[in-house]
């Protein structure tokens, strides 16, 4: 113990500055620096990373269900839907479930533009429904209740910027054009689509540009009649209590329901884009951490200075009976003294610098391009934690060098030394 407290001593008196004073010599500030600003930048980076996964991922499944009930066939549809809904709600970890119809087709305004886009049928809005999504919250002007003013339920509600480019409004008529319905002309022999004219009753805006571009939502009975389903639907999409164990209780609707059936969580449906984004998110990692590196390297060069300073010092404590290890702990003492109160002071920066992003929306963005107008910043314990660690376990690595080497120094060489 009292050898442990004198190492310690001997390192803090190294790290000091010269002439008595209390304060940190000038290289061991710069040191400790360079650790702060690896474990700072690493913290706000990683908490970035973090936000924009969070919120792409949010947005991403404002239209899209914890889990997709579908079938194999040709037809890819689900016919007796009704009682494979009610065998649905009655597995563990199922909240809410919905059947769905979704399909491509062709929309105009009446103009000479016309493109394509995704026609998606859910259940009108109703008065005590489970929301299996939350694209009904999302609705800017209007709703989802389809109500078209011929008394019926033949409304559509668009996406922002689809409606932006068709100058299609609530109260306005657009015609959707289906290739699901279409025959064969007897005369000329090609093919006539069916068109289908729908009253514009609501505008949704998600912030997602898939959603916002090329979505058009209506009624599913009008959505069945579009696709030429009949009663039947495209499959039946699933809220689950935890979103997390989604694949969990896909696999359970896979077992209750068997063959022809197959489940797809929402993870699965968005795999390559959650993948490049972990990807993204390892390699900003591995270059940040080179910081951190950086800051290894420059202890190693503050404390090989430290010995080539107190060569004589080292000569004298080792002539008095100093054995070689006690003299290799002082500079390990120093090393990690540097490790502890760099990463200490980036940690308070990287969660201050983090907290002050988030709360205050220092780097703002223009929504029109990135569909946000702040930069996220969601920071993880886990990555805080293994910042940490390995800040402090990298300086700690940094003294081997410099430790043995004061440790090797012959007593009587080192007094002599100039």
């Amino acid at each position: 113990m009292t050898s442990t407290r004198l190492e310690m001593q001997i390192a803090w008196r190294y790290l000091r500055s010269r002439r008595g004073s209390r304060l940190l010599s000038f290289i061991s500030v710069i040191a400790i620096g360079g650790v702060v600003v690896g474990v700072s930048a690493l913290i706000i980076i990683m908490g970035v990373m973090n936000g924009l996964q969070t919120d792409l991922r949010e947005k991403i499944l404002v239209g899209s269900p914890d889990v997709r009930v579908l079938t194999y066939g040709e037809d890819l549809k689900l016919k007796d839907w009704r009682e494979t809904l009610a065998k649905v709600k009655g597995v563990d970890g199922v909240v809410a479930a919905a059947p769905f119809v979704i399909t491509q087709g062709g929309i105009t305004a009446g103009h000479d533009y016309a493109e394509g886009a995704y026609v998606y049928g859910i259940e009108p809005t109703q008065k005590g429904m489970t929301e299996v999504t939350t694209i009904r919250q999302h609705a800017t002007s209007g709703d989802f209740r389809f109500a078209s003013s011929d008394g019926k339920q033949r409304g559509v509600v668009l996406g922002r910027l689809l409606a932006l480019r068709l100058n299609a409004f609530p109260g306005d008529t657009v015609r959707l054009v289906s290739f699901a319905g279409a025959r064969m002309s007897a005369v000329t022999g090609s093919v006539i689509p069916g068109v289908y004219p729908a009253e514009v009753t609501g505008i949704f805006s998600t912030g997602m540009y898939e959603y916002d571009n090329a979505y058009v939502y209506m009624s599913l009975a009008s959505a069945q009649e579009f696709a030429n389903l009949g009663d039947a639907v495209t499959g039946i999409e699933v809220k689950t209590t935890d979103r997390w164990h989604a694949s969990g209780v896909a696999d359970a609707l896979s077992t209750a329901l068997g063959f022809p059936f197959r489940t797809v969580d929402w993870q699965e449906q968005n795999r390559s884009l959650f993948q490049a984004l972990k990807l993204e998110k390892l390699g900003m990692g591995v270059i940040l951490l080179l910081i951190v590196l950086v800051a290894a390297a420059n202890i190693v060069s503050t404390l090989t200075m430290v010995v080539s300073d107190k060569t004589r010092e080292i000569g004298i404590l080792k002539a008095m009976g100093l054995p070689a290890r006690s003299i290799r702990r002082v500079f390990v003492w120093q090393g990690i003294f540097i490790g502890f109160v760099g990463t200490g002071l980036g940690l308070v920066g990287g969660l201050a610098g983090s907290l002050a992003l988030g709360k205050y929306k220092l780097i703002e963005l223009d929504p029109s391009v990135y569909f946000i107008d702040h930069l996220p910043v969601v920071t993880q314990v886990g990555d805080v934690a293994w910042i940490v660690v390995a800040s402090i376990a990298i300086a700690a690595l940094a003294t081997v060098y410099p430790s043995a080497q004061a440790a090797r120094l012959y007593p009587v060489e080192a007094i002599r030394h100039e």
